[in-house]
């Protein structure tokens, strides 16, 4: 039957440390065709972007959810929510009272796909490799507060931090920290093309037809040793040009699951029906959409400008036109359900007004109309983003304050332009890197952040984000992040739009589709298995 499942991500968050802990990998459900998984994520290898799957370059969802299946981190995100756990790590913790020394000790026995030991010295080659590099992307941010990485016989691992960062064990999660063979690696390049080695649950195997990786085959790995239960032998994941396209491959039972990204028609319809052997689970999500800006630009150098947009524009109308209940509208970079969120834009901007944008940019001496191009990508957050284009732009023109244009573009030609400065205002998303308000604020405040803005408030890098990473409860660190977000709505070098819900659709008889997501929006696929339908 057609049925919507609620998971609940508090019950998922008490249950994710004993469900983790029971590990091991040899739980797989035997032979047979392999589980197919469905995405409109494209995985395109470009001139401005020729190593997508290089830990050291990856940088966006559908990236790191190949990558996660694959390279092996020393720790990892539990299943439905909490603090990560070990992973390639027996144990990791900070050795001191300053959260400035961090510890990890390796499984015994560790080893890559191909057999060879997973030693300390491949994890500091790892993580030092990313952080030389310093790819583009900007991921290697991620990895900004660590000064050393000691190594101590073959399994022990010491990270000397620069300053106290609370949020570290997090970015241990994370695939820019994923443990790579340096056979396979070289030290200070990045490996072109679509080939990933490493020690996690699964190799894969990638099809690819014109530079384009249409469809990897992620075959469970007998050496893998860490925390996961792999309840599959192998998964193919499929790339498709559009939800329509994917979502009849899933009627027809080409494939059994699709995550990213359903279209809200889609979601609509099946929420509704009754019958028929797909589900529909809905989860609590933690993605965001918002606006961003080069605050370097002639059109919106002027502070007055983001504030009339920010004074502008109606969110509850923006998500009931297009989204309905798949999304809540976003006062902040900081989703509603984490700890240090706060309403920073409603409480300084209030409830749209035209009257108030105008005297904005009175104040300023703007001239109205503004004339703007809001650019946004066509193909990599779902099919309602151009409809959402169309009705941001509508509200701003309707206002007679601005004349907007909207253009779009394929996301391999809409991010490198984004990050080369030739956007003024452009639309984007965020799935984060670990569930803590710090990674919705410091990838777009600190320096080299992950949108290459040119904002730079020094409070906001000096004092306040290392400020908040100093506690390690993270309720105590509100006061800081705060401070952050009033900030933001003051200064709008982003303006933040709405918060999405996660969802999976798959055919009745396929297992554990409550875990294929966590919270963070990580593919899971050793969750997947199939089993009798119901």
């Amino acid at each position: 039957m057609n049925r919507k499942t609620l998971v609940l991500p508090a019950v998922i968050g008490l249950l994710a440390p004993v469900l983790a802990a029971c590990g091991g990998s040899d739980s797989g459900s035997g032979g047979g065709d392999p589980i197919g998984v469905g995405t409109t994520d494209r995985f395109t290898a470009t001139k401005d972007a020729p190593a997508p799957l290089d830990p050291a370059f990856a940088y966006d969802v559908g990236t790191w959810n190949v990558l996660r299946q694959t390279v092996q981190t020393l720790m990892i995100q539990p299943k439905g929510d909490g603090e990560p756990v070990p992973e390639a790590a027996q144990s990791c913790g900070f050795s001191d009272s300053g959260n400035e020394r961090y510890v990890c000790t390796l499984r015994d026995g560790l080893k890559f796909a191909n057999g060879d030991a997973v030693t300390a010295a491949d994890v500091k080659y790892s993580i030092d490799r990313a952080r030389a590099i310093k790819a583009d992307s900007g991921v290697f941010a991620l990895l900004s507060t660590i000064d050393t990485v000691e190594t101590k016989g073959d399994r022990e691992v010491i990270f000397h931090l620069k300053t106290a960062d609370a949020t570290f064990p997090y970015k241990l999660s994370t695939p820019v920290a994923g443990i790579v063979n340096p056979d396979d690696y070289e030290k200070n390049k990045l490996r072109d093309g679509f080939d990933v080695d490493g020690s996690g649950p699964y190799t894969m195997k990638a099809d690819v037809k014109n530079n384009v990786l249409v469809d990897a085959e992620f075959t469970k790995n007998p050496n893998y040793k860490g925390s996961l239960t792999v309840n599959n032998d192998k998964v193919e994941l499929r790339s498709y040009d559009d939800a329509d396209a994917m979502g009849t491959a899933l009627e027809k039972g080409d494939i059994d699951l699709i995550t990213r990204t359903l279209s809200p028609r889609q979601i609509q319809k099946l929420s509704n029906e009754s019958g028929g052997s797909v589900d529909l689970v809905e989860m609590a999500g933690l993605e965001i959409r918002y606006l961003a800006f080069n605050t370097n630009a002639p059109t919106v150098k002027s502070r007055a400008v983001r504030q009339a947009m920010a004074q502008l524009i109606n969110r509850s109308e923006l998500v009931s036109k297009v989204y309905g209940t798949q999304a809540e509208p976003l006062f902040s970079l900081v989703p509603a359900t984490i700890t240090g969120h706060s309403n920073s834009f409603f409480n300084r901007y209030g409830d749209p007004s035209v009257t108030k944008a105008k005297s904005l940019l009175a104040q300023a001496d703007i001239t109205t109309p503004v004339k703007l191009t809001l650019h946004y990508t066509t193909d990599h957050y779902g099919s309602g983003t151009k409809e959402e284009f169309e009705d941001l732009q509508k509200q701003l023109n309707a206002s007679g304050l601005f004349d907007v244009t909207i253009k779009g573009a394929l996301w391999d030609t809409f991010r490198p332009a984004e990050q080369k400065g030739q956007y003024d205002v452009y639309g984007m998303g965020w799935f984060p890197d670990f569930p803590d308000a710090d990674n919705y604020l410091a990838p777009f405040l600190d320096k080299d952040n992950f949108l290459g803005s040119p904002y730079d408030n020094s409070e906001i890098r000096t004092t306040l984000i290392p400020d908040s990473r100093r506690e390690a409860d993270r309720l105590a660190a509100s006061g800081s992040l705060t401070e952050i977000q009033d900030i933001v709505a003051r200064d709008v070098p982003v303006l933040p739009l709405w918060q999405g819900k996660q969802y999976v659709a798959a055919r009745d008889d396929v297992t554990g589709t409550a875990y294929a997501l966590n919270s963070s929006s990580t593919l899971q696929l050793w969750e997947l298995g199939k089993g009798v339908s119901g």
